[in-house]
């Protein structure tokens, strides 16, 4: 008997054992990961706040092998800039971090004398080739229209931040000596109230408050980057520690990135509207820059004319003795997200030679015809009903005395610079309209619209005249 029993308290030993492994087994090891992201800087909506909200990175992670016992828990922390989202990643309270060029590399040139970590690149958030986004601002009464304007006068600027780049590429490419303005360091948030009290003559910030300011009615756009000629962008960076440890995490990161892309231009009005809600950014200044012919691309392949962007920016970083030598080239690792578009079943390579936006599109309701040049076109959006489209500049502001007329509340209405193809705020635009009404061509700056108005010898307007003259047809 005592035989038996034995064989029993064995069986019942070893039953006990493989269910304590077991229970090991499912214990589960809690990873936290933390996310730099800039939930007001409208460009990097795509690869922070709108993954956040919409819970993409969860549906991504993956969930067996060695991640079975796994459970990632993410702690998103939202800043006004860059820099200290770096402060964040070097402490390695973050993982992850979205920013500008600029903060950009200096991310990646800091960590490069960090002996438990370096930074990568593994994707960008959105950019433009001619470097809209980037821009200048006055008080909505200032006298001053153009750059040359502002010689001793009292500029703010976010130091160190893309802004700042753009600032002083202007300078060199006009011979500017470096006190050719005061330029002092501002935050968006200080430099507006300062603006806005008139305590400075001119701001000049990153996305999206050259749009923000003059949209919520005390500012004037005089100078946008697209002047600068130099491509601007954000990106997203990732500890290189982490990234070896958990590559499946980055790569999960990138399909959250495409998802959200996805999602934006699937229906860019009500995203722009939930971008509203999320960040508090307006929902018709999220639009002008994500919006379809916006003044930013979203896509998260790295193009080798950011990463040349990049290597200029360092150039200036130098110039003014903040950086010493850093490689852009080497500071980038495509690895994961030619893993992710791989995985997604999608072309990388095709998608890095592609730098073409999402474009308006449809039917005029207003002249009847097709929208066929959508850098040439306008969309107004009335309050509560679909944006839309218009073929032209005069058949928008045609339609919009319409809809005026009919009492409805119009939010607001786009139309395209004339030389720059930059999209614009109607309301904010000078017309050069032609004696006999035949071309009414919308321009950023006052001075690009007086020389236009020469060449077709008419008149330059502003929105209100503009207006007046198509409905009165006089």
């Amino acid at each position: 008997m005592v035989h038996h029993s034995g064989y029993r308290n064995l069986f019942a030993f070893t039953v006990a054992a493989a269910l304590a492994f077991a229970n090991a087994a499912t214990a589960q090891t809690t990873v936290k990961i933390g996310i730099g992201t800039q939930d007001t800087t409208t460009n990097t909506a795509t690869t922070g706040v709108v993954i956040r909200q919409l819970r993409l990175l969860e549906k991504y992670l993956p969930k067996d092998g060695k991640y079975a016992n796994i459970k990632f828990e993410f702690e998103w922390q939202n800043f006004t800039s860059g820099p200290p989202v770096t402060n964040g990643m070097m402490a390695n309270k973050l993982q992850f971090g979205g920013m500008g060029d600029y903060p950009l590399v200096v991310n990646g040139f800091t960590f490069e004398n960090n002996p438990e970590s370096k930074s990568r690149l593994i994707a960008v958030a959105a950019y433009s080739l001619d470097g809209s986004g980037n821009g200048m601002v006055v008080h909505k009464d200032s006298p001053y229209y153009e750059l040359s304007d502002l010689k001793g006068k009292l500029v703010s600027v976010p130091f160190g931040s893309a802004a700042h780049g753009m600032v002083l590429k202007a300078m060199q490419d006009r011979g500017w000596p470096a006190d050719y303005f005061q330029l002092v360091s501002q935050s968006p948030e200080v430099g507006s109230t300062n603006l806005q009290e008139k305590k400075i003559d001119a701001h000049a910030d990153f996305v999206p408050f050259a749009e923000l300011l003059p949209f919520r009615g005390f500012a004037r756009k005089i100078f946008d980057g697209v002047e600068t000629n130099l491509p601007t962008w954000h990106g997203v960076v990732v500890r290189t520690d982490f990234a070896e440890k958990y590559p499946e995490v980055v790569v999960a990161y990138i399909k959250a990135i495409v998802a959200a892309n996805e999602w934006l231009r699937a229906d860019p009005q009500l995203a722009a509207e939930k971008i509203q809600e999320w960040t508090g950014i307006n929902k018709e200044v999220v639009y002008i820059f994500l919006g379809p012919s916006g003044n930013m691309t979203t896509d998260p392949t790295i193009k080798p004319a950011l990463i040349e962007a990049a290597a200029t920016d360092v150039k200036v970083l130098q110039n003014l003795g903040r950086m010493k030598e850093f490689d852009t080239t080497k500071w980038v690792d495509d690895s994961y997200i030619r893993k992710a578009y791989a995985e997604l079943k999608l072309d990388y390579d095709a998608q890095l030679k592609n730098t073409k936006n999402y474009e308006i599109s449809g039917e005029d309701k207003f002249c009847k015809k097709p929208v066929t040049d959508p850098r040439k076109a306008g969309e107004i959006w009335v309050d509560g009903e679909k944006i839309e489209p218009y073929s032209s500049a005069s058949c928008t502001l045609g339609a919009y005395a319409g809809l005026k007329a009919k009492g409805k509340k119009i939010n607001v209405a786009y139309v395209f610079d004339t030389s720059r193809g930059i999209k614009l705020f109607a309301d904010q635009a000078f017309f050069a309209v032609a004696a006999d009404k035949s071309e009414i061509a919308p321009f950023l700056l006052k001075k690009d619209a007086e020389a236009y108005a020469a060449k077709i010898k008419g008149k330059v307007l502003g929105f209100d005249d503009a207006l007046k003259s198509v409905v009165s047809g006089g």
